[in-house]
């Protein structure tokens, strides 16, 4: 299954330029929170960096993803990249004349997301173009365990750095990966979706009317509207219970050692996503909206249980049935949207779900924070997953019975 994807060099390509993106990146939000904290002492101040990160998505999102689809890639993702070194590297210099400020970072931060606001969807709209259609699953998997390997295993390795007191350069070394990726892209070789013809026509109609264009293709594609509604819903219910809900459990039930069993389950958590990733593909070559419910129907259980859970082996149980079912949900998301989505749209179609994401994640954590000062953790565990393992079920009963009912014609045909 692997064997082709090894064998394609602008595949292997690719995944380095993504991998080492995320070692910046994973960095730099690191870097961001620290040193806001370190300058401020403030808790309030160093949130402040964290929603400026997530905003600019909530803002540029749809108009990157349809820029995206207007230019040439490879000039886009180049010139992004570039252009994002000077811009991080100005707050190391900053540091070093120690005249960085807290607005510095706020400004930074909410430029560079920005930025990534045109860079991601361009560069996810580039797989499909770089990756013959029966690869894709394996492909994707690969992205996924790439990005996540690196997301768990970099804060292991910026212990060196910390230890010396020299946070800071997790800038430094984050614009250098923005040179290595753009090393990666111009490596890269593929074949823009558009023609000359079709670009010029979807110059002409404007960005916010590109974007007009690509919600009224969406109410009629059937598949792909029910496949960006369902992932609104999974995610709002999935946000809180998993970023803070679990944490706050956890310390419930064990005051003194809450913290140390949310990093063991965090790490349990990855490597169970892993595996599975790297799984799927022997079993799917070609993944399904069906198999996209199901998946999260079994991530949903997994929260149901840790609802339920009074002991660590549960809470390592719900842990480990989640990670089995949050891959497979992902990676179909994903797959889906490559597959269903015509390529000229690509790039709306990612920064739609990266809208589609963070939004929920905000509405989630705003709701069901609020609701914790009221309701028991573990009743919102409880509720969040049983409407996750509803919602999708209903999906999947909606999916059978249209099947059924498209096939009495036919049998009544013959």
């Amino acid at each position: 299954m692997y064997r082709n994807v090894i064998k394609n060099k602008h595949v292997l390509y690719y995944l380095a330029g993504a991998g080492i993106s995320q070692l910046g990146n994973v960095l730099a939000g690191l870097a961001f929170l620290f040193i806001a904290y370190d300058l401020t002492q403030s808790a309030g101040l160093t949130t402040v960096i964290a929603i400026s990160q997530a905003v600019p998505y909530l803002l540029f999102g749809l108009i990157g993803g349809a820029v995206a689809d207007r230019v040439q890639k490879k000039r886009l993702l180049l010139w992004i990249d570039l252009i994002r070194v000077p811009i991080i590297l100005s707050l190391v210099v900053l540091y070093q004349l120690e005249s960085l400020a807290f607005w510095h970072l706020f400004a930074v931060g909410f430029v560079i997301q920005s930025l990534g606001c045109f860079y991601n969807p361009a560069y996810r709209a580039v797989l499909p173009l770089v990756t013959p259609v029966d690869d894709r699953t394996a492909v994707n998997s690969l992205l996924d365990t790439v990005t996540r390997g690196v997301q768990v295993l970099t804060p292991i390795f910026s212990i060196g750095l910390l230890s010396a007191g020299q946070t800071i350069h997790f800038y430094s070394i984050d614009a250098l990966t923005y040179l290595l990726s753009a090393l990666f892209i111009l490596k890269i070789h593929w074949v823009e979706p558009l023609s000359e013809e079709n670009a010029s026509e979807e110059k002409k109609k404007g960005i916010f009317q590109s974007i007009v264009a690509f919600f009224l293709w969406v109410k009629e594609e059937g598949t792909i509207k029910n496949l960006f509604m369902v992932t609104f819903l999974m995610v709002f219910f999935n946000t809180w219970v998993w970023q803070v809900g679990l944490l706050l459990l956890l310390l419930q039930y064990y005051p003194s050692q809450g913290e140390e069993f949310y990093s063991l389950l965090l790490g349990w958590y990855g490597i169970g996503v892993i595996l599975i990733n790297v799984i799927i593909p022997f079993f799917w070559k070609k993944l399904t909206f069906t198999l996209y419910l199901a998946g999260s129907v079994v991530w949903g259980m997994g929260i149901v249980i840790l609802g339920f859970a009074t002991n660590l082996p549960l809470y390592f149980l719900g842990v480990l049935i989640a990670a089995a079912g949050l891959p497979i949900s992902s990676l179909s998301r994903v797959y889906l949207i490559q597959t269903l989505v015509p390529a000229q749209k690509l790039g709306r179609a990612f920064s739609f779900n990266a809208v589609l994401l963070y939004g929920s994640n905000v509405i989630s954590l705003m709701l069901f924070g609020a609701l914790a000062s009221l309701i028991e953790i573990s009743t919102i565990f409880i509720f969040c997953g049983s409407m996750m393992v509803v919602c999708a079920a209903f999906y999947l009963i909606r999916i059978k019975l249209t099947e059924k009912a498209r096939r009495k014609p036919v049998e009544a045909f013959k």
